[in-house]
């Protein structure tokens, strides 16, 4: 896929799960659930025991069914290792200037973690194409993201943290173009019992909620 493309298909679908298990087994179940589920697009954070394996057995499994994302991807060196792994979109925690250029540098997707409008601004103007607003949950959620738009309307922005299916309407409402849910769509309990079905079902619960929640826009 083109950059463009990635960014659309982010972007339509509303909702990017961040896939954060215990081991790269479970991560690739979790997808094939949430893909299942009707979403089309994953991340597989770099704390994932295997990591880089999981980012190619699911690339090898789905290709372009799905677009796949490396999360907490802290530094371009990592960012490279999953691309050449099939990644196609990169979110890191924090704001690294090198990894932005490193993902710039071969037209993929960066998505740097950025907190206060310096940094929001700072990671904008090095090349982001979203910006990821974390922890958004701590600082007041939705209405944070308001703030952030009021001098930003030019701005894209994915939230992360505090995002569930009561809130991820109020996250878009206040001007995110997607939202990122980890725990409230694949957590440890519920891999660890194996419902993957549980999973299955919260994804179609996520994109129901995104698709109420543009309509009432």
């Amino acid at each position: 896929m083109t950059r463009q493309q990635i960014l659309s298909f982010i972007t339509d679908i509303g909702i990017v799960p961040v896939v954060r298990t215990a081991t790269a087994e479970g991560a690739i179940k979790a997808i094939e659930a949430i893909h299942r589920g009707g979403v089309r697009a994953a991340e597989i954070t770099m704390t994932v025991p295997g990591a880089i394996h999981a980012l190619e057995k699911v690339a090898d499994q789905f290709g372009d069914k799905i677009v796949l994302g490396a999360g907490t991807v802290l530094d371009p060196e990592t960012a490279r290792a999953c691309m050449l792994a099939g990644a196609q979109f990169f979110v890191t925690p924090s704001l690294k200037l090198s990894t932005i250029e490193m993902v710039k540098r071969y037209s993929k997707v960066i998505c740097p973690g950025a907190l206060t409008p310096t940094e929001v601004l700072t990671a904008w103007e090095a090349g982001a194409d979203i910006v990821k607003i974390f922890p958004c949950g701590n600082m007041g959620g939705p209405k944070y993201i308001k703030a952030l738009r009021g001098p930003f309307p030019h701005i894209d922005m994915i939230p992360t943290g505090g995002v569930n299916l009561e809130t991820v309407g109020e996250f878009l409402k206040a001007g995110a173009c997607a939202v990122a849910v980890g725990g409230e769509l694949v957590d440890a309990k519920t891999i660890k019992e194996g419902r993957f079905d549980i999973i299955e079902d919260r994804a179609r619960q996520y994109l129901a909620a995104v698709v109420k929640a543009r309509a009432e826009m």
